[in-house]
């Protein structure tokens, strides 16, 4: 269900301080803190004497205090502090995980440590580029991440769901055009001669015909830009007024996820007022977005296993997008298969006898890894 040889956003910069935050990706869960040296760390949320979540504990010395038996981790999950005794027992750690911290956002990777390179990281700088004036939010939305992927690659929703603000009739009047470069999905569209959407006349400050465009560009699987703006009749995107959207979808299980929503925008940047109108005229949209997108899920639950979706042409975006998501999903399931089998085979040459059959895992380790151990 899962793509985990990836970076996710797991919280806000301002999340994570020096007491245990806790956040499941992909339903994996991680405890969040910080050390005093001001860097970020996430570990397996789960303490190895009996289970108990550590991000119900304290931070103490740079190391995360289980509440229940006070053993301590430190920020390479190895048992620092087990009370009563000096000896540490060998098996007494958790797993960790790869943190990156960029513009605003804690970035953790859930699969393989040795693949982690923070260049895959999307580029983000407009959270904090002073020509650029941003406006955060981020919510939890109960449906699967796969439905806001959806909705990001398929803007036609506005003419409907979000009329009062960045919505108009005339989108879905105009075709999309679909490239793929890699694992990005990219889908343009151009609205020649159109008024601006109410939303964004007010804080420009414009009115009558202008061009309007907006390119989502997705990579998958977890992070959307789109590149939207306004611009005088048959003058270059460049020139006008330039909207960046940055996007983090986290899933959390097969029914919830994080969004975290960065609007960034290179007009009226010193305007509060601008500044404070679209914060509020935001959470508009995200609160109908999670409100279509949660009766979607419902609308889902119901569906017969035999019935699919009906694509048309303006949802060349989804498919595409969709065919590299479950590429990636399949690949690394296949590679979890063989490495699984290659073990079986090694214990049965070890132990010169026959490999048993059943499953005594209580976790299936291709479909929830468990972070790095050390």
């Amino acid at each position: 269900m899962y793509v985990y040889n990836t970076w996710y956003v797991a919280a806000w910069s301002s999340e994570v301080t020096d007491k245990p935050t806790a956040r499941t990706i992909c339903e994996l869960p991680l405890v969040l803190f910080r050390t005093q040296d001001g860097e970020a760390h996430a570990l397996v949320d789960r303490c190895a004497h009996r289970g108990f979540p550590l991000s119900e504990g304290r931070v103490v010395n740079d190391s995360v205090e289980c509440a229940y038996h006070g053993f301590t981790y430190g920020r390479d999950g190895r048992c620092t502090r087990v009370p009563g005794q000096t000896a540490l027992p060998d098996r007494a750690r958790v797993g960790t995980y790869p943190v990156y911290e960029k513009d605003g956002w804690i970035w953790v990777y859930t699969g393989d440590p040795e693949r982690a390179d923070i260049s895959d990281i999307p580029d983000t700088h407009w959270h904090n580029d002073p020509e650029w004036a941003p406006v955060f939010h981020s919510l939890g939305i109960n449906c699967r991440a796969e439905l806001v992927h959806d909705n990001l690659l398929d803007l036609t929703h506005e003419s409907w769901i979000h009329q009062t603000t960045v919505g108009d009739d005339y989108i879905y009047e105009y075709g999309v055009t679909v490239e793929v470069e890699g694992n990005t999905v990219s889908v343009d569209r151009f609205m020649p001669s159109v008024e601006a959407p109410p939303l964004y006349k007010d804080t420009m400050g414009i009115s009558g015909p202008y061009d309007r465009f907006h390119c989502t560009e997705f990579h998958v699987p977890n992070h959307h830009t789109l590149h939207s703006g306004i611009t005088a009749e048959g003058q270059p995107r460049e020139d006008g007024y330039l909207i960046k959207v940055t996007n983090a979808i986290t899933p959390i299980d097969a029914d919830h996820c994080w969004y975290y929503y960065c609007f960034a925008r290179n007009f009226a940047v010193d305007d509060e007022q601008a500044t404070k109108d679209l914060e509020v005229g935001l959470a508009t949209v995200l609160k109908e977005d999670a409100w279509a997108l949660e009766n979607q899920e419902r609308g889902l639950k119901t569906r017969p296993a035999d019935e699919f979706d009906v694509l048309i042409a303006q949802d060349g975006g989804v498919a595409k997008a969709r065919r590299i998501m479950n590429a990636l999903i399949r690949a690394e399931q296949r590679e979890a298969d063989a490495k699984r089998e290659a073990s079986e085979k090694n214990a049965v040459a070890a132990s010169g006898g026959t490999a048993s059959t059943a499953n005594t895992d209580p976790v299936d380790s291709a479909a929830q890894p468990a972070g790095q151990e050390v």
